[in-house]
């Protein structure tokens, strides 16, 4: 008879501790230019913005809420180590931001991606850049790709 593992992981809020860990994840992405890059100082500054996933104690994924406006927030930061790519995990993390969205009563989570079929799957929509406020472009002025950028926009709306 085989025995068949099944693998848990552990969701929850990052706290202090879990910076350190959070920026080499969300840095190795950037590096590949496939997200912004995040300084230390911008994760402390935002670290209730973010969720884990941990495998055992490591941090294997991430993936950050963060508050625009009364009615809008972005979904950011989405993380998962290369091994732990395609098991859900990044799925889980975007659930857990709307999930947070709702509850403090934010109507639209937007984000602004390379990978809009990722979003599409948690129920995200195309939406013109152009349509969402000026006030999310104060993290694109960051990006050396400004404005030549070739992200896309997902939106989704809570309720």
């Amino acid at each position: 008879m085989s025995k068949t593992t099944s693998i848990t992981y552990q969701f929850r809020k990052a706290t202090i501790k879990d910076v350190k860990a959070i920026h080499v994840l969300v840095n190795q992405f950037a590096r590949k230019e496939e997200m912004l890059p995040r300084s230390l100082n911008e994760i402390y500054e935002n670290i209730r913005d973010f969720f884990i996933c941990l495998d055992d104690e490591k941090i294997v994924g991430a993936a950050a809420l963060h508050i625009l406006w009364e009615d809008l927030a972005e979904v950011r930061s989405v993380a998962v180590a290369s091994t732990y790519q395609r098991k859900g995990i990044g799925g889980k993390l975007v659930k857990k931001c709307l999930k947070d969205a709702e509850a403090l009563g934010v109507e639209k989570v937007f984000a602004l991606t390379y990978h809009p079929g990722f979003f599409k799957e948690l129920g995200f929509h195309d939406v013109d850049k152009d349509a969402l406020p000026q006030k999310i472009w104060g993290e694109c002025l960051k990006c050396h790709k400004f404005p030549e950028c070739n992200e896309l926009a997902v939106i989704k709306e809570l309720g």
